[in-house]
C-alpha cells in the first residue's frame, strides 16, 4: 500500500498521521478516500474545516513517517517537525519535503463499524519538477513509501513491470488471433 502523511488542521494546528488505507476512488472530479479508526486525533481536524491533505513520503522519510503513526497530535506537536505549506482549502496542511501533496475538500464520510471513510475531492496536486517526467509524477523520482500488512513493513519499488491498459490489449489480440497457448 502507499503510505501518506495525512494532514488537518485540528483546532488551529498543523497535525499529520500516517495512513495506508488510502486510495484513488473517482475520475471526475478526481477524489482519493481514505479509512481512519474512529479513535484518532486529525479525523477531528478534517471535519472542523472540511478538507485534509494526502502527502506522500519518499523513502528516506520512512523514519519520520513511522513516528507520526505511533505518537498522537492529542499529546504531540508534530506540526514542527515538517516545512509546511498551505493551497487551495488554507486549511489542509503539507509537507514540502513530501514529492507529492494532495490537497483534498471533504465531500462525504461513510460511518464503518471501526473507522470512517473519508472522501475528499483532489483540488489541486502538489510536486516539485525534479520529481515528474514529462509533466507526470516519477514513481523512480519520488521514490515512494510503501507498506505491507499484515507483516507491517515498509518498503520502496521495484522496477516497472509494465503498462496498465497496453500489455492486457496486447495479449488480447494473441488470445483472440490463437497466438498465446497461456489461456
Amino acid at each position: 500500500m502507499p503510505i501518506a502523511l495525512v494532514g488537518s488542521l485540528v483546532d488551529g494546528r498543523a497535525n499529520f498521521m500516517t495512513v495506508g488505507w488510502l486510495s484513488r476512488v473517482n475520475y471526475q472530479p478526481p477524489m482519493l478516500a481514505l479509512s481512519l479508526n474512529k479513535a484518532h486525533h486529525t479525523p477531528k481536524g478534517i471535519i472542523q474545516n472540511g478538507s485534509f491533505s494526502a502527502c506522500f513520503p519518499n523513502l528516506a522519510m520512512e523514519q519520520i513517517t513511522d513516528y507520526c503513526g505511533v505518537v498522537s497530535g492529542e499529546t504531540t506537536d508534530k506540526s514542527k517537525l515538517f516545512e509546511l505549506f498551505y493551497g487551495e482549502t488554507k486549511t489542509a496542511p503539507m509537507i514540502a519535503d513530501c514529492p507529492l501533496n494532495l490537497e483534498c475538500r471533504l465531500v462525504q464520510t461513510v460511518e464503518l463499524p471501526t473507522n470512517v471513510l473519508y472522501i475528499g475531492e483532489i483540488v489541486a496536486a502538489w510536486s516539485e519538477e525534479r520529481f515528474l517526467t514529462d509533466g507526470k509524477p516519477d514513481m523512480r523520482k519520488i521514490d515512494p513509501l510503501l507498506l505491507t500488512m499484515p507483516d507491517n513493513r515498509y518498503w520502496g519499488i521495484g522496477a516497472q513491470a509494465g503498462d496498465a491498459w497496453k500489455d492486457g490489449i496486447i495479449m488480447k489480440k494473441r488470445i483472440e488471433e490463437g497466438t498465446d497457448a497461456s489461456v
